[in-house]
């Protein structure tokens, strides 16, 4: 962990670079030096059915969601969710000037116990070093 989860709607597809803000999300994660490099993921899901607000299909939205193990305090939680929140709102300044748009963010904690993974890129971080 961290994973990252963006979802969009599709009407942006025309509008914003989605590999790019991956990128911007990928970048900031980096830069909080909280997350250990092998286990960033982010991806994006485009949702091709959605309603918003009252209806108007010039509406946009991205919801950002970060899951994260156990043990960061909520400061750190705070701090680093806040840069990643700024980095990607900022890199989306474009689109807000554009068209209405709604960005959100949440983070969520996950339960070790309840957590199962298997990876082997920290060991190909190592090796590459």
């Amino acid at each position: 962990m961290p994973h990252f989860t963006l979802q969009y709607s599709d009407n942006l597809d025309d509008t914003i670079d989605i590999a790019a803000a991956c990128e911007v999300v990928r970048q900031a994660a980096v830069e909080t030096g909280i997350f250990p490099l092998g286990g960033i993921r982010v991806r994006a899901i485009r949702c091709k059915h959605y309603a918003i607000a009252d209806g108007r299909a010039d509406y946009g939205f991205l919801d950002l969601l970060l899951r994260i193990g156990e043990g960061r305090d909520f400061a750190t939680r705070r701090e680093a969710g806040e840069h990643v929140f700024k980095a990607l709102s900022a890199h989306l300044d474009p689109v807000f000037a554009k068209l209405p748009l709604a960005l959100s963010f949440d983070i969520q904690i996950n339960d070790a116990a309840m957590s199962w993974k298997r990876n082997t890129i920290h060991d190909a971080l190592k090796a590459k070093a």
